[in-house]
């Protein structure tokens, strides 16, 4: 059995999600999964066979504590098994935006993860207070991709089937054959 790590930081809750999402597809198929915001991040990453880094997007910048951890945990992420996964409205619509960032991210960080995946993130308009809710309009009508403004909704752009196979890829790393057949 494999024990993966799943520290993540988050601004609205979206990659809380992702992380706890792809936590039970680890446990589905066997193996312990442990998602902790990182703020709370304190665990001894050489206890874990593999460790994913979870970092939302906002400003155009990866959350600063994700950015500080991974500087502080480099020697780790290099030596384990490590993943990283970006989420931003830019990966739903401005693939190469989404890139961009993962790029500056590993400039600034010196760490380099063996896989990267880029999720849409959602626009939650309802949360949002007045000033918020109108300037995330502006923004979503200003990128590419169709991203929605009506904001009496919200919009959630995951796609939750490549989560699932980005997290079963990587457990395919960790132990081959372990993430073809969860448990039901």
């Amino acid at each position: 059995m494999t024990k993966v790590y799943i520290p993540y930081g988050t601004t609205e809750g979206q990659t809380a999600k992702i992380a706890e999402y792809i936590a039970d597809v680890v446990r589905a198929h066997g193996h312990e999964a442990d998602a902790v915001d990182i703020k709370d991040a304190a665990a001894d990453l050489d206890s874990y066979d593999g460790v994913i880094v979870g970092a939302s997007i906002h400003m155009g910048k990866h959350d600063k504590h994700v950015r500080d951890y991974v500087q502080e945990n480099r020697d780790a992420l290099t030596r384990l098994p490590a993943a990283l996964f970006s989420v931003s409205l830019a990966a739903h619509g401005d693939h190469a935006e989404a890139e961009r960032y993962v790029e500056e991210f590993e400039q600034e960080t010196g760490w380099r993860p063996t896989h990267v995946a880029l999720f849409g993130g959602a626009l939650l308009y309802t949360h949002y207070g007045f000033v918020k809710r109108h300037l995330m309009k502006k923004i979503a009508g200003d990128k590419p991709g169709g991203l929605g403004t009506d904001t009496s909704r919200d919009y959630v752009y995951t796609e939750w089937d490549g989560v699932k196979q980005f997290a079963e890829d990587f457990l395919r790393q960790l132990a081959p054959g372990d993430a073809e057949s969860p448990r039901v």
